[in-house]
């Protein structure tokens, strides 16, 4: 069987084609964009292969470690490599950490930076993180954006779908719900402690929803995911709460589906990342009109993919890497494996979703971003407002 699959740095295929799920769905007077996010952009160090975090005064030596674009990059480089036209609001600084996010997003991974700015005397935002035992400690250094981008992104493309902060300023997006965009909203882990209700009121303005499982019943009052998303599928037509190895579920009150999947058993290198590509797919699913419980099953499997790399955005599984895993599957199944058997079944809509044919692939993070050797494709940025 030949393998379809996406490639490492080094046997990248740049001339073939890129995957579009959505291009039998397209039409002619669609917007230029799928989906639209927005956020603070990080440069992002990780040290893999740790067995704890250092003591004070104490070095301990990693196993891996890789460079990639961190912050909302993850959620927007998941979406373009699964196929969604893609762009990125953001602020960037002056520095070589700057010149080189900026290209990997851009020539690399396909995501229009139209809308985002570059900042003069502006050096980019730093996190270390360190994973071990299937979780992370970080590090991180950054100073708030010279300017607001709000006035960007009312002056972004337009788009069919808008991934949003819950707690941001609601400005912006209401206005694109006017303009006939889907919202797509997630929050963060309230450091207060509160968990004030008020903080969901913004829902009115949203399609979906898609905390994890602890946000969920904290700001439900709830001790279940199962009775948390309920609560949620009264404030929103698309709840989805994720519970990590409990699964994810899902209330999509537009079609009147309701789905549980489980998730899909994993040895985890690096968690980072991993819930914004469980919501690009969900994006994605939504986009596409999948069954409901086949856009939990496909964002598991993307989640399950990406965590098996380390390196936050550029872990983001291709569809190269979807179909490898599905043809993986399909053939153990056949040579006798009951297990396989049992996920080919559950998966079975993968036949007809994943790529026929070789597809271009995506690079994963690296120990350095390599300036020296992508000299030859490195561009010097002379416009601060691009």
């Amino acid at each position: 069987m030949t393998a379809h699959h996406d490639h490492t740095d080094g046997d990248i295929c740049p001339t073939c084609p890129r995957w579009d799920p959505l291009a039998a769905t397209r039409g002619s007077d669609d917007p230029p964009l799928d989906l639209l996010t927005t956020g603070p952009l990080f440069f992002d160090i990780i040290f893999t292969g740790l067995p704890r975090l250092p003591e004070p005064g104490e070095e301990l030596h990693s196993s891996g470690m890789g460079s990639c674009p961190g912050g909302i990059a993850n959620l927007a480089t998941a979406a373009a490599r699964l196929g969604l036209r893609t762009g990125l609001v953001t602020g960037f600084g002056d520095d070589a950490y700057a010149d080189w996010m900026w290209d990997t997003l851009s020539e690399q991974e396909h995501i229009d930076l139209s809308a985002s700015l570059r900042f003069n005397n502006f050096h980019s935002a730093i996190t270390v993180s360190m994973a071990f035992r299937g979780d992370r400690g970080m590090v991180t250094h950054e100073h708030s954006l010279p300017e607001s981008l709000e006035p960007r992104l009312l002056d972004a493309p337009a788009t069919r779908a808008a991934a949003v902060d819950l707690k941001s300023d609601t400005g912006w997006w209401r206005r694109l719900k006017e303009r006939g965009t889907l919202i797509f909203a997630d929050v963060g882990f309230d450091e207060s402690g509160g968990w004030d209700p008020a903080d969901l009121l913004p829902l009115e303005h949203c399609h979906a929803f898609t905390p994890n499982a602890v946000e969920a019943m904290r700001y439900t009052r709830t001790d279940r995911a199962t009775d948390a998303v309920r609560k949620l599928a009264e404030k929103v037509p698309l709840a989805v709460v994720t519970d990590g190895v409990g699964g994810s579920f899902a209330i999509d009150q537009s079609t009147g589906e309701e789905a549980y999947c489980p998730a899909v058993a994993v040895d985890a290198i690096d968690p980072t990342g991993a819930g914004d590509v469980f919501a690009a797919s969900i994006i994605l699913g939504t986009l596409a009109g999948w069954p409901l419980e086949q856009r939990l099953r496909f964002a598991s499997l993307s989640s399950s993919l990406a965590v098996r790399q380390f390196g936050g955005s550029l872990a983001a599984p291709g569809w190269g890497d979807i179909a490898d895993w599905w043809r993986r599957v399909d053939s153990q199944a056949d040579a006798g494996d009951l297990r396989a058997d049992y996920v080919r079944r559950d998966y079975a809509f993968l036949a007809d979703l994943v790529p026929k044919h070789r597809v271009q692939g995506v690079r994963r993070a690296h120990g350095t971003f390599a300036m020296a050797s992508d000299a030859g494709h490195h561009h010097e940025h002379v416009r601060r407002d691009l």
